[in-house]
């Protein structure tokens, strides 16, 4: 479980978050929504401890990230499977490669067979086929480069998935497949997952539960239907930009 209780981020003088509680329960998939800039990546990077809270908790599976020593944040990220926003890969890397580097088990890494059976399997995941292993980032689509990063977030066999904007640049097409496959994975592994994304439609598609972060706090969270009924204002602004019908139906 996921438990995060007023939590405030600023850089500089600008306020990121102002208060921010939010829960994550076990198996479940939660979209958190808001504009771009809102501090949605911000509030992700605080769950594996890439940022510092400046007030606040944030605890996983019952341990205070921003408490930890090296060595405990270590062994907690081996839990969490992290998809950068633009995937991240190395380009020096092959697909094999940047996959293995998910593997977190130092034995495991170092067994070329494992690692073998593992990147395959991984990439059997995300639907791509074996001989992706040997091409080099260079030479895949966007949407394909986005799931060599889910496939290397997963090859840790992770209890959490971070998704940091998994459809941001690609196509309604690519962006169906993507969605798809986060929900498949949920079912498929049993994980628990975050994802970041300013695509409602997306959002609609993947998520158990849905938060909405404005002005550095969680206004809402429920669930799809919550929200079309919501009267709120900054719920109602920021559905009406993505829908022309605030009745759509995913």
């Amino acid at each position: 479980m996921i438990e995060i209780t007023n939590l405030h981020k600023r850089f500089g003088d600008q306020v990121v978050l102002d208060g921010v509680n939010f829960d994550v329960l076990e198996g479940e998939t939660v979209a958190l929504l808001g504009p771009s800039g809102t501090g949605k990546s911000v509030l992700l990077k605080h769950i594996n401890g890439l940022i510092r809270p400046d007030l606040g908790r944030v605890l996983v599976d019952g341990l205070e990230v921003a408490r930890l020593r090296r060595k405990e944040l270590a062994a907690l990220r081996t839990r969490i499977g992290y998809v950068f926003q633009n995937g991240a890969l190395f380009d020096s890397m092959n697909v094999f490669e940047n996959i293995r580097i998910g593997i977190v088990d130092s034995d495991h890494y170092r067994d070329r067979d494992y690692c073998a059976e593992r990147v395959q399997r991984c990439l059997e995941l995300v639907n791509l086929a074996a001989d992706t292993s040997w091409k080099l980032p260079a030479e895949l689509s966007g949407g394909m480069r986005k799931r060599v990063g889910i496939a290397r977030a997963i090859a840790g066999e992770p209890k959490y998935l971070l998704y940091d904007e998994p459809t941001s640049g690609l196509d309604p097409v690519n962006a169906d497949i993507i969605d798809n496959l986060v929900t498949r994975l949920a079912e498929e592994l049993g994980v628990t997952s975050v994802t970041v994304t300013h695509d409602v439609r997306g959002a609609f598609r993947v998520a158990d539960r849905i938060a909405l972060l404005a002005n550095g706090k969680i206004v809402l969270e429920g669930t799809k239907e919550e929200f079309m009924e919501s009267s709120r204002p900054e719920v109602k602004a920021f559905l009406e930009r993505d829908f022309e019908n605030p009745s759509f139906a995913a």
